[in-house]
């Protein structure tokens, strides 16, 4: 089931990335950042409140509210970046260097959560960087 989210994460992403690119024309890039945010906020809250999850903020650890805040810090820092970029570049030149995050985000599995870092992983790496490469260049 996990491949299905995965999947459909993807292709929201990619709709995320073309709709932007339409929806940032005249608009600053930061007060489209906040826009989406707030789209972003209710929807979310509204799947808790939809799932009655509410009740669990209660029992969530220090550790994990630290972590989920530096988590947010980071989207919000990069979809701050995301959306300056797509405002200035390409939409098929920004999306391909923002996937890197892929490369980026299995070093970073390796490193701090001691994940498998196998031959495939470290082929796959290495095509998506060129990959990139080809498609910005």
């Amino acid at each position: 089931m996990w491949f299905v989210f995965a999947l459909l994460s993807a292709v929201f992403a990619a709709l995320t990335s073309i709709l932007a690119k339409i929806g940032i024309v005249g608009v600053n890039s930061n007060l489209a950042t906040a826009i989406r945010t707030m789209v972003v906020l209710v929807m979310a809250w509204g799947m808790v409140f939809l799932t009655n999850t509410q009740g669990g903020i209660a029992v969530i650890s220090k550790k994990s509210w630290l972590f989920l805040t530096l988590s947010g810090l980071a989207t919000g820092a990069s979809w701050l970046c995301y959306y300056r970029a797509l405002q200035i570049g390409d939409a098929s030149k920004v999306v391909p260097i923002d996937k890197l995050s892929v490369v980026i985000t299995l070093v970073l599995a390796f490193v701090f959560l001691h994940e498998k870092f196998t031959a495939r992983s470290m082929m796959g790496c290495i095509l998506i960087g060129v990959g990139t490469l080809l498609m910005v260049l």
